[in-house]
Parts: structure tokens; sequence; C-alpha cells
């Protein structure tokens, strides 16, 4: 505790001195692991993990609400998308049934289960949506393709999308659910998911919602415990994915890359990469005239782009799992071990202009 403590102080001096982003870290009163979060407001933010866990806050992180979905108390949380203080969807991994999908209403008082995994053969990953009633969840490949499910109907109904829509999976080819940001969407139809594994790392991509997909090989580092870990897109053209080996956190090479072309091309960033294995990866929405940016976090320490992700600074070495912006405004929280949870900070800079 004393030295998160002390890296966060840290961090946060830096990011004073120097006008580089930085974190406020707060008390969740959680002991898990957190792999979820979603920022949805400067209030607003949900967090989720390990033991059926999530957590909420409606004054900014000021104070947590710390609670567990009945009955999932073996589940893992590795996911969390969230539109207010009362409407969140949580996504738990595991083989066949242990990939469900919960959703609440009335802010965490009751949990609905939308989905349960029929297949013994899958494990769902991550999830994401366009809007309330629109989203989309993607499993490791069953019968040699991805699978994939989409709702239209704000979770009542998940509905498997065509295989033959999906191109073959590559033997080996996986999924990473180390922070639910593996899959991204943008605009109404626009997604994105990254994969990893000893064949390749590589992104597929959707126009149409996710009934039909095409895929693009990446320079990513790629083995049994590498390849992309999350994938983030500003717009339809402009996207970003970071990864590595999560077996070696420190070690950054070929572990970030850009495209300009909708994800059908992929340019490997060499020189100022993120520093070391990064699991999460999200864009900073600018407010009014300011401008956004990049912002990756790992284990090992967090770094941010104002460049598109064409070069990247770090900004801290206190690590965290999984990172999450509003759509607007930029408030972001970052979550990782033991309930660690901290708020974006902002720049000097950036809070001199407000």
């Amino acid at each position: 505790m004393l030295k998160a403590t002390i890296l966060a102080f840290v961090s946060l001096l830096l990011a004073q001195s120097t006008g580089a982003p930085g974190w406020e870290s707060q008390s969740s009163g959680a002991k898990v692991r957190f792999r979820g979060v979603s920022a949805v407001s400067r209030t607003v933010a949900w967090a989720s993990g390990e033991r059926g866990t999530y957590a909420r806050t409606i004054d900014g992180g000021r104070t947590w609400t710390v609670g567990s979905v009945p009955g999932a108390a073996e589940l893992d949380f590795r996911d969390v998308d969230a539109f207010d203080a009362n409407t969140a969807y949580l996504l738990s991994i595991g083989e066949g049934e242990k990939s469900r999908i919960y959703k609440t209403t009335d802010g965490g008082a009751s949990w609905q289960l939308q989905f349960k995994s029929s297949r013994p053969a899958a494990f769902f990953d991550a999830m994401a949506f366009w809007d309330r009633d629109h989203g989309i969840a993607m499993s490791d490949p069953v019968d040699g393709r991805f699978l994939v499910i989409t709702t239209a109907d704000g979770g009542r109904t998940w509905r498997e999308t065509p295989p033959g829509g999906m191109p073959p999976a590559l033997s080996g080819e996986g999924g990473f659910a180390a922070s639910g940001t593996c899959i991204a969407v943008e605009g109404k139809r626009n997604a994105w998911f990254g994969t990893g594994g000893t064949p390749g790392a590589r992104v597929f991509r959707s126009t149409d919602g996710g009934r039909t997909w095409a895929v693009a090989a990446t320079p990513i580092t790629h083995g049994k415990s590498a390849g992309i870990f999350s994938v983030a897109f500003r717009d339809a053209m402009r996207g970003v994915v970071v990864g590595g080996d999560y077996t070696k956190e420190g070690e950054s090479n070929n572990n970030a890359a850009t495209t300009r072309d909708g994800g059908r091309t992929w340019t490997l960033i060499r020189d100022a990469r993120p520093n070391g294995y990064r699991s999460g990866v999200a864009y900073v929405r600018g407010a009014g005239s300011t401008p956004g940016f990049l912002v990756a976090v790992g284990p090992s320490g967090a770094d941010y782009s104002r460049d598109e992700g064409a070069s990247w600074q770090s900004f801290g070495a206190e690590g965290f799992h999984t990172v999450g912006f509003a759509r607007a405004g930029g408030a972001g929280w970052a979550a990782g071990e033991q309930g660690r949870i901290a708020k974006y900070s902002g720049a000097a800079s950036e809070k001199t202009r407000k």
C-alpha cells in the first residue's frame, strides 16, 4: 500500500511539472483484481473484477460502492460497459456457461442474467456497445472461427452472427481477456477485435455491425502469451492496437501499431513505444477545442501519445490492467490489482485553461 501511494504521488508530481497526464489514486474499498472499467462522466464510473465483484462511483470517485452479483461469486467479470449511474453491463469469462452477460438498470441493486453461453468450447473475451441498445461480444474460436454475438434490444436477446461471415481462425489463435478492450466499436456499425497466439497477431474488422468480417495481419509481437491486448479507434479510419507479452511486463518490443485506413493495414511503432507490455489503450476525447490524445496502461506503468499513437511518453510506473474514458469531456479511470482505482488527473496546462 505504501509503495503504491508513493508511486501515485510521484506520478502526480511528474504530471504537474511536465504537463503530462497523471493519476489521482482513489480508495475503492475492494481487494479483488479489477480487469474492467467504464467511465460515464466526471462523476460516474464503474469497475469490475473477480469473485463476481463490481464497483460504482457517482461522486467522481470520492466514494465507491462495492457489491457482488448474486450467484456469481465464482465468476470473473473482465469487462463492464456503463451508460449512466443506473445502467451497466458485465461480462464474465470462462469456458462454456461461465461466459455470461448481466445487466442492471437500478445501479446494481439487482442484476438480470441476459446471456449464458450454451457452447462448451466458447470462451468470451470482451464486449462493446455502439449505443444503449446495440452491442457486440466476441469469443475465442469455436469450430475454427471466432464466435460473435450481437444485441439490438439492450441485451434482452443476444444472437450469434453467421459463421460464414467470419474468416477462419489460425491454429492457436485467440483473444486476450485482460482488460475488456480487445474489441472496439465506432459510429453505428464499425467494429474491430484483436488477436494473438503463436501464429500471429491480427485485427478483424466489420462495417456491418458484426455480420461479416475481414482480417489483417499486424506486426505486433506474437506467441503463446503475446499478441494484441487492446484496440481503440478515434474514428472510422484512425486506430491503434497495443499489447506485447504478458509474461514479460517490462519488454516493449513491437507492442504498438497504428492504422489510418480503418484497419486494413498496420504500421509498427518502432522508436518511441509504450514502455512495456500494455493491456489497455483508450482515446481521451478533448473538450471543446482541446485536442484529444491516447493513454495506454499495463502492469509496469502508463504512457500517453499526442500524435495518434506515432510516439509515446511514459507518465508513471504505477501499474494497471485496464483504462477507460468517457465518450466526451476527458473523464477517465484506470484499475488493477487489489482493488486499485485511479482517476485521470489531466495535465497541468489543461487544468490552467479550464
